[in-house]
């Protein structure tokens, strides 16, 4: 084979470099392709329109003018220039014909520009040279804003959207440069001022408000909109909030609710202030408003949140309709007649909601046995399912013999009695007569179960006697002997009163916290009670009780017990959607030393920035999940710690959509690579994402927990299917769950909650709702959402607690449940003549289907069109 250096060589390669013509034929045709591209492009330059080329002439010879001495001709030269850019009617996708044709001029314009004197006409050069610069887009160079500067003006407008667009670009990151360098800024902001109502009249609002946003002068806002402009601008400074971090969340919702104030759209404000935590702001709104019809609308949206104002304005506290409407006292009725309307009052039983028949025949009687552990079961499906009807076939019954709680025994009693009071939900006034009677039992459990149901009945219903605080503020029943019935008053007056901030409750219980001789589980029961009722107020007298207790030497070994998780919560839920303001607390938990302080910790800062969506939160707890933990004394506190942190991330990231997305699958992850204490947390915090809303994806991976090797991972999953599906009767989970029946047919704790979860699908017959947000999901509860909470606290460890003999916490859940209906009302709060009160038109009403539908949605027609209010 040859080698390389005796092949001979091309005469190209041998004559290289002596400008000897070449024979090679493939170097010639290389050549001749490369003359066509060159004639291409002179045949392209040559190919303009006779008009653009007439134009390209003109502009060609004004820049030619303004290089000559005769500095006359100047100020007629810019003018022609300036008048040609202008009058472009270039499309917005390609560079305007004039700026095309002036881009190769630009270096020795910008010459010219050092070189003339200060006059008239080098101000009227910097305007065109702003212009031109819209064309270089060098991020060191910001021509455009340099120029500007330069030819101060407030014709910017003249020039088109697109340069007020580029001009406002360029001025964001001119700012943060100089504040960087701490330069002053003033010039920038007194231009960005006058770009402002140019977007706005353009209907760019979206860039007035990142203008303003970006230079921190978004307060001025409220100067540029006017009565037509403000609805846009205001919805999306609201839509940004959940994107933005603190302070400037709290920023923007405060200056669209002085535009909302300044409009007269007090709804809008009122929301706005409730989403502020400004209790004395949401007084001040409904204060406001004139308008009594109105008034009374404004009173239902504070009552939803369960906002107790201080006081009603003199004259109106005589309006008996106004406060009905502020304290829930018709919610009873409203809800009965669209129950009416429904064709729903009539009471379901517990084999309506089981359909054992469509069991496995193997074992469909296995799963009915008639124990008390059963019976129990039976009585919270009944009392989530009849929830708020004032009817049943198993406790309101004619002679109490009769009553189902004497085929429960023990701690059973007190949760079966306590069903009475989800039976009576909202309806003070027939409810006493029927539980009373249980008030005065021989059986302590069912003296608990009385107080207990008497609290649940009055939770977020307020009326003048005050019945609750009589009935379970009494000292022989709030210090009675037995430890059951003060853990059923302190949690009824929590339930009863959660969201009210009521002193003389709080009185009543604060003793109870840091007094040594009590319990743990009372001092932690009266600790989230008063959480519960002070939520979102940072109360410095209850905080400083639980921090106290929490560094009694007295009760260091009592505080490695399993009640002090609701110590903790207490605390957290007192500083509920403070965000920043719970720094103090956390830095005091820090001199705290018991391994108890960093969970109590942890559960403060997810509950002070609950529904933010804050990203750098949601990255810190997953920080703590990915932590190892050593076997240690301490190790109970350290599961807890990482427990937490795994609600936390469902907390934080409930109340906004994307950052809901990105935390399940990062469940998905904590599930394969999790420790058991983790893997038990994912499950609920799965259910607590997204309460009410059965969304496919979630309820197949709950579905395929509930088989986990973990018992208490696959009940919590079970659990959380209830919670997902909860009041939708969707019939897709309610296959699941009977099939999990089935499967857990011999394991009492996993069917106990299967049992639970059906009871929880069908609540209040698929008319209640557990989700939190409310108004067009612009709302969320703290009340629902501690509901929520405290309920998934005690399911970490479901055999210490529900599946146990404590059980009744699971009626925590009751300040989240509210009906999911839209009413119409007149002005009296009738219904109106011939119309349903569960629409917002004056549609007729039909029955609604029994039945469950194909697909997995609400059991009647009505209840699908009727969307939370």
């Amino acid at each position: 084979m040859a080698q390389d250096s005796d092949l001979p060589k091309p005469a190209a390669a041998a004559d290289k470099g002596k400008g000897k013509a070449v024979d090679d034929p493939k170097a010639e045709k290389t050549a001749a392709d490369g003359k066509k591209e060159d004639d291409k492009k002179d045949a392209t330059e040559e190919e303009l329109s006779e008009e653009d080329q007439q134009l390209k002439s003109e502009l060609d010879m004004m820049v030619e003018r303004l290089t000559e001495l005769d500095s006359t001709l100047y100020k007629s030269a810019l003018e022609m220039m300036k008048s040609a850019i202008k009058t472009s009617t270039s499309s917005m996708t390609a560079v305007p014909k004039p700026l095309k044709f002036l881009r190769p001029h630009y270096e020795t314009l910008t010459k010219l520009y050092e070189e003339w004197p200060n006059d008239e006409n080098k101000v009227s050069l910097a305007d065109v040279l702003s212009v031109i610069g819209m064309t270089f887009s060098d991020e060191d160079r910001q021509d455009t804003l340099k120029y500007r500067l330069l030819a101060p003006t407030t014709d910017i407008g003249s020039w088109g959207h697109e340069y007020v667009r580029h001009l406002a670009l360029e001025i964001g990151e001119v700012y943060s440069k100089r504040i960087t360098a701490d330069e002053p800024t003033t010039d920038l902001i007194d231009l960005a001022l006058i770009l402002v109502p140019l977007f706005i009249k353009s209907n760019q609002e979206a860039d007035a408000v990142d203008l303003m946003s970006e230079l921190e002068i978004i307060e001025k806002m409220n100067e540029f909109v006017d009565e037509n402009t403000y609805p846009r601008v205001c919805l999306y400074m609201v839509s940004m909030v959940n994107l933005l971090t603190y302070p400037d969340n709290e920023t923007f919702l405060r200056v669209a609710h002085d535009i909302y104030i300044k409009h007269k759209q007090f709804a809008q404000a009122v929301i706005l202030a409730i989403r502020l935590h400004d209790i004395d702001l949401v007084q001040e709104d409904f204060d406001k408003a004139e308008d009594p019809v109105l008034k009374k609308q404004l009173a239902f949206l504070i009552s939803r949140q369960r906002i107790i104002l201080p006081m009603i304005n003199e004259g109106e506290g005589d309006d008996p309709e106004l406060f009905e409407c502020l304290h829930n006292i018709k919610l009873s009725d409203h809800f009965k007649a669209l129950g009416k309307e429904l064709n729903i009052l009539d009471p379901k039983t517990t084999e309506d909601i089981y359909k054992s028949h469509l069991e496995s025949s193997r074992v469909a009687g296995m799963t009915n046995l008639d124990s008390a552990r059963h019976n129990l079961a039976a009585a919270f499906v009944n009392a989530f399912v009849n929830a708020g009807f004032g009817n049943d076939k198993m406790m309101l019954v004619e002679s109490q013999k009769e009553a189902w709680v004497w085929k429960t025994k023990g701690e059973g009693m007190m949760s079966t009695v306590a069903s009475l009071g989800t039976l009576l939900m909202w309806d003070i006034e027939n409810g006493l007569d029927s539980i009373d009677r249980y008030t005065y039992a021989s059986e302590p459990e069912i003296t608990a179960g009385a107080m207990l149901a008497i609290g649940i009945m009055n939770s977020g219903v307020r009326i003048e006697s005050e019945p609750t605080i009589a009935l379970l503020g009494d000292a022989d029943k709030l210090h009675n002997d037995n430890p059951l019935i003060r853990t059923a008053c302190l949690m009824g007056l929590g339930l009863a009163y959660a969201g009210s901030s009521k002193d003389e409750v709080i009185e009543l219980l604060m003793p109870m916290i840091a007094d040594s001789t009590q319990d743990m589980q009372i001092s932690a029961m009266a600790a989230l009670a008063c959480g519960l009722i002070a939520i979102g107020t940072s109360h410095p007298e209850v905080s400083e009780a639980i921090i106290t207790t929490l560094m009694d030497d007295e009760r260091k070994n009592q505080l490695t017990n399993k009640w002090t998780r609701f110590l903790g919560l207490g605390l957290g839920l007192l500083f509920f959607g403070r965000q920043e303001e719970v720094d103090v607390i956390l830095e005091t938990l820090k001199a705290v030393d018991h391994p108890m302080a960093k969970p109590t910790a942890v559960l403060a800062e997810i509950c002070a920035w609950a529904g933010t969506g804050a990203v750098l939160k949601i990255q810190e707890l997953l920080h703590i999940c990915n932590e190892h933990q050593e076997e240690s004394e301490d190790k109970k506190g350290d599961e807890l710690l990482q427990a937490y942190a795994v609600l936390g991330i469902a907390l934080v990231a409930m109340g906004e959509e994307v950052g809901q997305e990105m935390v399940l699958r990062q469940f998905g992850h904590l599930m394969h690579y999790g420790e058991p204490n983790i893997r038990k947390a994912v499950p609920l915090a799965m259910g607590l994402i997204s309460p009410s809303n059965p969304q496919m994806k979630v309820y197949d991976t709950l579905s395929r927990y509930s088989h986990d090797n973990d018992p208490e991972v696959a009940i919590n999953a079970i659990f959380a299917m209830g919670l997902l599906g909860a009041g939708t009767n969707n019939a897709r989970l309610a296959q699941l769950l009977r099939q999990l029946a089935s499967y857990y047919h011999r394991d009492q704790d996993a069917l106990f909650m299967v049992r639970i979860a059906q009871g929880l699908l069908h609540l209040g017959k698929g008319t209640l709702s557990l989700n939190p947000f409310h108004s067009d999901r612009q709302v969320l509860s703290p009340v629902s959402t501690a509901g929520l909470l405290a309920t998934m606290v005690a399911m970490l460890d479901p055999k210490d607690f529900i599946t146990s003999n404590s059980h009744y916490l699971l009626y925590f859940l009751v300040p989240a449940m509210h009906p999911r209906f839209l009413v119409t009302v007149d002005e009296k709060l009738n219904p109106p003549e011939g119309q349903c009160p569960g629409w917002s038109g004056s549609r007729r009403c039909w029955p609604g289907r029994s039945t469950e539908d194909d697909y997995g949605m609400a059991d009647t027609e009505h209840t699908r069109a009727a969307e939370l209010w």
